[in-house]
C-alpha cells in the first residue's frame, strides 16, 4: 500500500533519522523524499509504501504517531489514494 507522510515542527537534529528507523522497523519502502527547511520549522513529505504482512496502516500510524510526540512534531500518515482524492478541486 503506498501512503504519504507529512512531517512539520521546530527543527531538530534526529528527525528523519527517527522517521526513517520507525519506517524500516515495519519493513515499509521509501519511495521518495523531500526536505526543507523554512526558518527553523522542519517539513517532510515522504512516498512509502508499507509492507502490510510486516505493519499494516493503523500499526504504522501508531508508530509514527509516537515517534512524533517524542520528537515534538507533527507527523501525518495518510492512504496515497485519501491525500489524492483530498486535493483534487
Amino acid at each position: 500500500m503506498k501512503c504519504v507522510i507529512s512531517v512539520l515542527g521546530q527543527d531538530r537534529s534526529g528527525i528523519v533519522a527517527a522517521v526513517a528507523t520507525a519506517l524500516a522497523e515495519g519493513n515499509a519502502n521509501i519511495a521518495d523524499i523531500s526536505q526543507t527547511i523554512l526558518a527553523d520549522i522542519f517539513s517532510m513529505t515522504m512516498l512509502v509504501e508499507l509492507d502490510e504482512t510486516t505493519a499494516d496502516f493503523n500499526t504504522m500510524q501508531e508508530k509514527l504517531t509516537k515517534v512524533g510526540e517524542e520528537l515534538g512534531v507533527q507527523i501525518t500518515l495518510q492512504r496515497q489514494d485519501v491525500f489524492r482524492y483530498m486535493y483534487e478541486i
